[in-house]
């Protein structure tokens, strides 16, 4: 399977004419570079894009998916995928292009139409985060932990509706030892359960992460900017177990699960996700 990840989005250069340039960027999953070029914003559109990417197939061969991590070049690189009969795929995890992206932040002082504006290759403006409705509140919450040993027995022989395990993800991929402690954060549901499950699935979770506060909470990083509170608490037993859920993270590469259930028997799951803080 051929994937290519991909940016298009305005860099800190300058035309002759003292218009913005914005540039396009393509590599595969490992950073080998498959294409770039520089368009003035003015002339910046979804045919602009068909083209170059024709450019880029006729060369290379067409992809079978376009990754893409900024939510201001998904829907030209939508449209164009469409005209294309390319899928894209909205993903955080481009780690590739991030890592090409930071590289060539470094080459741009040293071009003659370098503008001097500050520049963040990959920052991405986020919204605050959202309460979550009532109606995908569940019955109650807590933080387990599970050994890195026991991840894939404990849940890859069941018949969970909603599964998300991404192989990368595994911890024996990650080279964890098995008696690493990934920690995660476990929703009974209850009636809501499934509604809950199905939400979660949609605005496709990256990351659920602890932030100490006044109240401090649970916010779940979703989509590609997406935020959510999860849960507040002011309770120092709940806080003190929230500290070792993200002190536990650091021990295990950011790895961390979400699971959703719809009572505490341990005979149901309704919906799972092996999660990864820091792409």
């Amino acid at each position: 399977m051929t994937v290519w990840q991909a940016d298009f989005y305005k860099r800190p250069l300058r035309n002759l004419e003292g218009k913005v340039l914005w540039e396009l960027f393509i590599c595969n999953i490992i950073g080998e570079l498959v294409y770039q070029a520089l368009s003035p914003q003015s002339d910046v559109n979804v045919e602009w894009l068909v083209t170059q990417l024709q450019v880029a197939t006729a060369k290379t061969g067409f992809p079978d998916a376009i990754q893409v991590f900024r939510p201001q070049s998904l829907t030209l690189f939508a449209s164009a995928g469409q005209k294309l009969g390319i899928k894209v795929e909205a993903t955080r995890r481009t780690l590739a292009l991030k890592q090409k992206l930071q590289e060539r932040a470094l080459q741009y002082p040293q071009e003659n139409n370098y503008s001097g504006e500050n520049y963040h290759p990959i920052a991405l403006d986020k919204p605050p985060p959202l309460p979550l409705s009532e109606n995908l509140w569940g019955d109650r919450w807590r933080f387990a932990a599970i050994g890195a040993g026991d991840m894939e027995a404990a849940f890859c022989d069941r018949a969970i509706p909603i599964f998300q395990m991404p192989e990368e993800f595994l911890p024996l991929n990650l080279s964890l030892p098995s008696t690493v402690a990934i920690p995660g954060v476990v929703i009974d549901g209850g009636r809501k359960s499934m509604v809950l499950a199905r939400w979660l699935a949609e605005v496709q979770p990256v990351a659920l992460n602890y932030i100490p506060g006044a109240p401090d909470g649970l916010i779940l990083e979703a989509g590609l900017v997406d935020r959510w509170v999860v849960a507040t608490f002011e309770d120092r037993e709940v806080a003190a177990a929230a500290r070792i859920y993200q002190e536990r993270q650091e021990w295990s590469q950011g790895l961390h699960f979400l699971l959703v259930q719809p009572d505490d028997s341990g005979m149901t799951y309704t919906g799972f996700w092996l999660l990864k803080s820091g792409d």
